[in-house]
């Protein structure tokens, strides 16, 4: 098994790690940047992008080829594909084990990011981008007095519920219970719009469509009734969980499992620093993924900086 040793490895090849490791190697650290996959993260998968500055309107998979070009003009060593078997962040160096390779580092940036719980149910996975959506501010422009159906009852499905309004003629949300779980701030807001309607006990049991979605197939949890929505997409906001396989336990986290970091983006082991989705935050967007990112990996070459003045033990 070969050995690698760098300044910083960077866990995440999605835009907030290939902004950190753009300004890692413009800081003249030796630089690693290592996926479970390829490089590109979750955006590579998005049709197209509206709200990235610069850019009106672009591919999710161009402007993650651009980052990653950027990242390759600094000279940044990639190892996407890599297979993860441990990461110990309080060790020194730090180790990061996978399957090919054992990496040690001084500096560890986490750039994991998150996903979306799932629905599980059938036409979910068959119908993204084409239908399926996670991300209202994403996609909403998408889905032009159309039709759409937000599937859960806590804020972030209400807010983004009333967010669609913004462009769909109508939006359904759809709730397993028979009252939210939202604040009621929230829900009062809700109640008052009239392009939402709402689906009271109810789960979605299949997703439908050609080439597009077409309809929601529910079922009423209560009588057991199932009944047929007609839908162009369909935006599940039933939860999201980061990524922290192999680190959680080693930094501090909140209830819901995502990394508490400084402004810096500094965690709460030295040397190790989270950036982008998988770290709690108020906006999980492409741009504040990329601002994440810079900013940790500035703080990183710091850190850096000052291990090179701690006297070393003979």
């Amino acid at each position: 098994m070969q050995t690698y040793e760098f300044d910083t490895v960077i866990l995440g090849g999605g835009p907030a790690g290939l902004a950190a490791a753009i300004y890692a190697s413009r800081g003249a650290v030796s630089t690693a940047l290592i996926d479970i996959s390829m490089m590109g993260g979750q955006p590579s998968n998005y049709l197209e992008l509206e709200n990235y500055p610069g850019f009106p309107v672009i591919g999710g998979y161009d402007l993650m080829e651009k980052f990653e070009e950027h990242a390759d003009k600094f000279g940044v060593q990639k190892f996407p594909m890599q297979e993860i078997e441990k990461i110990d962040l309080v060790s020194v160096p730090k180790i990061i084990l996978t399957k090919e390779a054992e990496f040690r580092a001084k500096t560890v940036i986490i750039a994991t990011g998150a996903q979306p719980m799932k629905l599980g149910v059938p036409g979910e996975k068959e119908f993204v981008g084409r239908g399926v959506s996670y991300c209202a501010v994403c996609d909403g422009a998408f889905y032009k007095d159309k039709t759409v159906a937000v599937v859960g009852g806590g804020n972030s499905a209400v807010e983004e519920a009333m967010y669609l309004t913004k462009f769909a003629n109508k939006v359904y949300i759809i709730h397993r219970r028979g009252e939210l779980r939202a604040d009621k701030i929230v829900q009062e807001r809700a109640f008052k719009n009239e392009k939402i309607e709402f689906v009271w006990n109810s789960i979605v049991k299949e997703i439908q469509g050609d080439d597009l979605v077409h309809s929601a197939v529910l079922e009423n949890v209560k009588t057991n009734e199932i009944s047929n929505l007609a839908v162009n997409g369909v935006f599940p906001y039933i939860g999201i969980v980061p990524n922290v396989e192999h680190i959680s336990g080693q930094v501090e986290q909140d209830a819901g499992g995502f990394i508490i970091t400084d402004e810096t983006m500094k965690t709460s082991i030295d040397g190790v620093f989270a950036v982008g989705d998988v770290r709690k935050t108020p906006l999980r967007q492409v741009i504040t993924a990329a601002s994440d990112g810079a900013v940790g990996a500035v703080y990183a070459v710091k850190y850096l900086e000052a291990l090179k003045d701690v006297p070393q033990k003979v």
